[in-house]
């Protein structure tokens, strides 16, 4: 059996980086039994071949649990979750220029009598800004081993690879302040700080004039707001070259495919059935990349904690507190971990709201629906010279819809069945610092996978399920045309449904294909119009052109801004809150808004 060592450490130590550091790629994510919250399971692999596994848990400043995911943490490490292993040793990760305050979790950590290695953490933010310690007298001072490493450059990481090969011994006993009392612990920490000869590093002169104008009540939303700005129209104008050359590959290949494959049924179902639907996602790719690269240059740069402060002011106007911005901002990217890092939030009730909420914040598997018929309707005009087009104010004013409605809608629950007090909201912000090209790139390749394994499963399975449909019944042993098929049906059967919205019966199947994920909309109707002989040849977006109007256009956006189409969302809700109760309130109050507001906007545009 592989060792198994545990990753603890307070928020914002970088306990991630070097995470990520020590394990590169060999690394899944999944839920720890029993709880929401996500478990980081990764290899280090040794040079004598040796496997240790590390389980990064969520970051904490003590082991007295306010939280789920303090809880977790603490359950962890005392062997209380069933499949889990107790861990064989502890990294305590802390940050070297916060020493003072992150080493009072040494001694719950300490106390639980592990070998555990203390690693001081950004030791070249350290060492910059003037300041220093000395880790021996520290390692005396405390009774366990120390390492003074930068995560992000790799410096000092040989001292934990030593650790985890070999250094696995019973830790030297020490005298340790009572746990449960927080002064005894802060004098304590200050007391070993001084031994270890702790000089404090200067406050950075950058953090310190940023925090001015981004905390700025006026400026500091205005550069927000310019920040978001210029972030939708790049996903426009940046991503369009890399988009044509996807594009070009899906084209160049499929025709590859098509001289290949000769049989005509093999044919139709390889090239138009699954190339037809799985490429059309494929296309979106790197807009979707493009916004994770975003997200993480902001987050990984300290500027995110300040948006939170920003945030606290408006999310205190509907009932919420600064704690749910993170998990309402990370909703952009996906529903699904958004409503697990609701696990911060200890008021139930706020955490509650922020999950009913989350899913209407416009997360990534809308975006390929999105620039699809933006492109497909509105041609690219300035509107503010080059830092906002005609396409990036629509995919803005898209993306605003669901704000308001997610803030609407927060109101109304916190007002009513989700009444409570207000919290204080108290964040730690880290200083400025530059994201790292090895994290930002692990970041997208670990979002590439999953958004090709996605096209590789869902789309795929639901691409050659909707081809088989279309395919059916066959009258003499030929396929009969598309409108006359199985699919044809189901899509005819909900058309009276949905025609006062302004859709057909194709876009209607796309409607109910993409219960299973939003995007799969665009590889249904990649598989329709592929099979459709009037269609085939006008591509995509001419095709959507010539079936839609633009009032119909409109309205399928907005059909699409509320609706709630995500069989993992519903699953992680049912999972959170414990109950079937809430996913299916969510899902008939989104679905209800999605109807009648594309109502309103096909009857008022028409």
């Amino acid at each position: 059996m592989p060792k198994v060592v545990a990753l603890v450490g307070p928020p914002n130590s970088g306990k991630s980086t070097l995470y990520n550091r020590l394990t590169g790629l060999r690394q899944k994510v999944a839920n720890f039994p029993g709880v929401t919250v996500e478990q980081h399971i990764g290899e280090s692999r040794l040079d004598d071949g040796r496997v240790v596994t590390l389980i990064d848990l969520p970051g904490v400043y003590s082991l007295t649990p306010r939280s789920e995911d303090e809880e977790v943490t603490r359950d962890v490490l005392l062997g209380r979750i069933p499949a889990v292993p107790r861990p064989d040793a502890i990294l305590l990760v802390l940050d070297s220029t916060n020493l003072g305050r992150h080493l009072i979790l040494a001694p719950p950590v300490l106390s639980l009598g592990l070998p555990t290695l203390v690693v001081l953490n950004m030791a070249d933010d350290l060492a910059e800004r003037g300041g220093d310690v000395n880790t021996q007298a520290l390692a005396k001072q405390i009774g366990a081993p120390v390492a003074l490493v930068s995560a992000a450059r790799g410096d000092g990481v040989e001292t934990i690879i030593d650790f985890l090969a070999g250094s696995m011994g019973v830790p030297a006993q020490v005298e340790l302040p009572v746990l449960q009392d927080i002064p005894q612990c802060r004098e304590w920490a200050a007391k070993i700080g001084r031994h270890a000869s702790y000089q404090p590093p200067a406050p950075p002169v950058w953090t310190s004039r940023l925090d001015k104008l981004f905390l700025h009540p006026v400026a500091g939303p205005l550069i927000f707001l310019t920040v978001v700005v210029a972030v939708f129209q790049s996903i426009f104008t940046w991503a369009r070259p890399l988009m044509n050359g996807v594009q070009a590959l899906v084209t160049m290949s499929g025709g590859w495919m098509g001289h290949i494959i000769t049989n005509p049924g093999w044919h139709s179902l390889i090239v138009e059935g699954v190339w037809g639907g799985v490429g059309s996602v494929v296309v979106f790719l790197p807009q979707i990349l493009l916004l994770f690269l975003f997200i993480g240059v902001l987050e990984d740069s300290g500027y995110l904690a300040r948006a939170a402060i920003i945030a606290d002011r408006t999310m205190a106007r509907v009932g919420l507190q600064g704690k749910s911005f993170i998990p309402l901002l990370s909703a952009y990217a996906c529903a699904v971990p958004a409503i697990m890092a609701t696990r911060t939030i200890e008021n139930k009730r706020d955490r509650f709201a922020t999950i009913l909420v989350a899913p209407l914040m416009t997360c990534s598997a809308r975006l390929p629906v999105y620039t699809l018929i933006i492109a497909a309707f509105i041609p690219e005009r300035p509107l503010a010279g080059a830092l906002l087009g005609t396409r990036a104010a629509a995919l803005l004013a898209l993306y605003a819809l669901g704000f308001a409605a997610a803030f609407a809608t927060a109101r109304i629950l916190k007002s009513s069945i989700l009444k409570s007090e207000s919290a204080s909201f108290v964040l730690e912000m880290p200083p400025y610092r530059w994201p790292t090209p090895a994290g930002l790139g692990l970041r997208l390749l670990d979002r590439t996978k999953v958004f090709l394994r996605r096209a590789g499963t869902v789309i795929l399975g639901i691409s050659v399920l909707l081809w088989a449909l279309a395919h059916l019944p066959l009258k003499d042993g030929v396929a009969p045309p598309i409108e006359d098929s199985l699919a044809g049906a189901l899509g005819r059967t909900v058309e009276p449904a949905i025609r006062p919205l302004g859709f057909n019966w194709k876009i209607g199947i796309g409607l109910i294909t993409s219960l299973a994920a939003r995007e799969v909309i665009v590889g249904t109707l990649g598989t329709i119009y592929g099979m459709d002989g009037d269609a085939r040849s006008l591509g995509l977006q001419k095709a959507i052109h010539r079936d839609l109007s633009p009032a119909g256009a409109v309205s399928l956006l907005v059909f699409f801004a509320f609706a709630m189409q995500c069989i993992s969302t519903i699953a992680v809700v049912r999972r959170e809150t414990g109950s079937w109760k809430w996913p299916a309130i969510q899902f008939l109050y989104m679905g209800s808004i999605a109807y009648a507001g594309s109502f309103v906007a096909y009857q008022l545009l028409r």
